[in-house]
């Protein structure tokens, strides 16, 4: 990404036992992070890295050592390369059967000390997953249709995206059933799937436009959570999609259905919704000509780079999830403000993404929705997917022209510590050697 790779980023594989006491002294309950797939079974299936199991062994005991609770995601966009050269990754149903074995062996050495499991990181649309890795293909594994801008050397973006998505679903339902069966009357622990959200508002008061708010809806959340709750997919999606979506047969509409025990919903902005309906016109259509619809960033600030703070949209979204699916168990798994990376230590937007969005969470809570955490993404500045090191969301900075990768707090590490600390928000903060006051909304 722009030159730079992830090789070794902030390199918390050797420096986890300083960042996990950078967590307690911040203050937080539970920390969220990914398993590596490749890491701990490098071919995919077959032999142990034996290393690498120490290395998640010892960051979970760190982690509990210090009273804070580790939340685990299984796969995060790294599928191992032997899998996709091998049958083409998550477009084979083959999938299913070694994704079940690999999460085997993770509850297995690690379930007694998990209380959450999250099997897949934004299983829907944002990253490795069908738009971004199975239509667009600007990221892993880069399937697209060569009439698309981005070189793909293979893909079919009109079928691969609904393909890789049913297996996805597939891979879950039967994750989730190991788990329960095998695993969780001794372990404990709850099992569910992260999904990537926007809030859609419609750009104009028109009929049209607002009736391609509840089509961005089904392929944006509907896509799973339609089949998670009610058996099967959006009736839009399979009217427009046609014989290229996947069916479910009887049993697996059932295995599918109420197997998750929370929904983890990962939000930054919000989008207006144009409807197109040109593009259904096209020949081969794409997931993205299939939603007929044209997305725009929804803007109420002057920075191009920072996400604009639409707190009423997270709060919405939350709404919606109760009035469609039943209120299920959600945790906020990611919600941050981008910047850029050196900037400065003063980082006032994110303080104020923070404390808005929390007030979002507080509100709908309020509300009845049944949200149960939230995590702000990130705890350290990370070699991000989608910009590598130019920009940042970390409550720390991390100097990676420091050979030691030195951490240092930021004006949010400062306020989130107290906040999740319990103290008044309003007293001051102390940056350097100036003064700060933040006049916020609530207190814990």
């Amino acid at each position: 990404m722009h030159g730079d790779n992830a090789d070794i980023a902030c390199d918390g594989y050797h420096k986890y036992k300083e960042d996990v006491q950078l967590m307690a002294h911040t203050g937080l309950g539970a920390y969220r992070y990914s398993i590596s797939w490749s890491r701990l079974i490098p071919n995919g299936r077959g032999p142990v890295n034996l290393k690498g199991l120490q290395y998640y062994n010892n960051l979970i005991n760190e982690l509990i050592r210090n009273g804070i609770q580790p939340h685990v995601t299984l796969h995060h966009t790294d599928l191992p390369q032997a899998l996709e050269d091998e049958y083409g990754g998550w477009i084979n149903r083959k999938i299913v059967r070694d994704f079940a074995t690999y999460a085997d062996v993770c509850f297995k050495e690690f379930g007694d000390r998990i209380s959450h499991w999250t099997t897949i990181n934004e299983a829907n649309v944002s990253n490795v997953f069908v738009f971004g890795g199975y239509d667009i293909g600007f990221q892993p594994p880069q399937h697209c249709s060569a009439s698309l801008p981005f070189n793909c050397s293979k893909g079919n973006s009109s079928t691969e995206p609904y393909m890789a998505a049913h297996n996805i679903l597939l891979a879950y339902a039967a994750v989730a059933k190991l788990y329960k069966k095998k695993y969780q009357n001794k372990q404990h622990g709850l099992i569910g799937l992260d999904l990537f959200n926007y809030w859609f508002i419609p750009l104009t008061n028109s009929t049209e436009d607002i009736i391609a708010v509840q089509r961005a809806n089904d392929f944006y959340v509907g896509w799973f959570m339609h089949p998670l709750v009610y058996g099967e997919y959006p009736s839009s999606m399979k009217e427009i999609a046609g014989s290229r979506m996947p069916s479910f047969t009887n049993s697996e509409s059932k295995q599918v259905k109420g197997s998750f025990e929370f929904i983890g919903l990962n939000f930054y902005n919000t989008m207006c919704v144009k409807d197109q309906p040109s593009s259904l016109e096209m020949e081969g259509r794409d997931v993205t000509a299939d939603m007929a619809l044209k997305l725009i960033p929804f803007q109420n600030n002057a920075s191009k780079f920072e996400f604009p703070l639409t707190p009423w949209g997270l709060k919405r979204l939350l709404e919606y999830f109760k009035d469609t699916y039943g209120n299920p168990p959600i945790y906020i798994y990611e919600n941050g403000q981008r910047m850029r990376r050196n900037s400065s230590l003063e980082d006032w937007p994110r303080v104020e993404s923070l404390s808005a969005y929390i007030g979002s969470v507080l509100d709908s809570l309020r509300n009845g929705s049944d949200a149960r955490g939230y995590f702000a993404w990130s705890f350290l500045d990370v070699f991000e997917m989608l910009d590598g090191y130019e920009s940042s969301y970390g409550l720390y900075y991390v100097d990676i022209d420091d050979p030691e990768l030195t951490r240092y707090p930021k004006l949010s590490a400062k306020w989130y510590s107290q906040f999740l600390k319990g103290k008044c928000i309003g007293e001051l903060i102390q940056l350097k050697d100036t003064t700060y006051y933040w006049d916020a909304q609530f207190t814990h």
